[in-house]
């Protein structure tokens, strides 16, 4: 990569954190649960770069912003929350990961201002726990929901999310507060979508716009 490229791909990751587009702003989201209610949380994997090749993606040693959007997601079991996990996509134990608190009272990862010593990041990931889903990437081509959810290392299809299967368990897809019948793998992720996976009970609002809070 020329010279010139890595100063303004250093300069976009500054400003990136200054701002608080990789959580650094401390701003605190809605959190995943109701007071009195066990989180419900499907745990990042431990293997985040090899999960993004899975998922067919390139991961790299710094955060690349020439394409930068963000989609937004909601996954409900029985009206309950579940918790996206924060640092999907990205290596957390690399030490040019930085770290950022009380972020919907978990901790942010991301501020790679100075290049990893290996590839620590995917193109798409999540800095925080609010549900927002990056897409940061040298392409100008969005991700897939599918693409995400290996990444996750979450199962979906048209017939189950994670170990819940339909007809035994009811699970409806909104975008945008719509009901989505089609493949859920390959719902694109284009700026600003709000998505809500429904599994059982239904909450007592289908989310139609995502919070984006945390990028502001």
């Amino acid at each position: 990569m020329r010279r010139g490229l890595i100063v303004a791909v250093l300069a976009a990751a500054a400003a990136l954190a200054a701002v608080g587009c990789s959580s650094s702003s401390g701003k605190s989201v809605t959190p995943a649960t109701q007071p009195g209610q066990t989180p419900i949380v499907w745990p990042a994997p431990p293997d985040p770069m090899a999960r993004a090749r899975a998922a067919g993606l390139v991961p790299g040693p710094y955060e690349t912003l020439v394409f930068h959007v963000h989609a937004h997601l909601d996954v409900f079991v029985n009206g309950q929350k579940v918790t996206v996990p924060a640092g999907l996509g990205i290596d957390i134990t690399n030490p040019g990961v930085h770290s950022f608190a009380n972020i919907a009272g978990a901790t942010g990862y991301g501020g790679i201002v100075v290049p990893c010593d290996k590839p620590c990041i995917s193109p798409l990931h999540t800095h925080d726990v609010s549900g927002v889903i990056h897409t940061e990437s040298l392409q100008h081509k969005y991700n897939t929901l599918g693409e995400f959810f290996v990444e996750w290392d979450v199962r979906l299809d048209q017939n189950c999310v994670n170990t819940y299967c339909k007809p035994q368990t009811k699970i409806a897809i909104y975008v945008n507060g719509k009901p989505y019948t089609g493949d859920p793998r390959a719902i694109p992720l284009t700026n600003f979508k709000e998505i809500a996976i429904v599994i059982g009970t239904p909450p007592a609002q289908i989310p139609a716009v995502g919070d984006f809070s945390t990028l502001q």
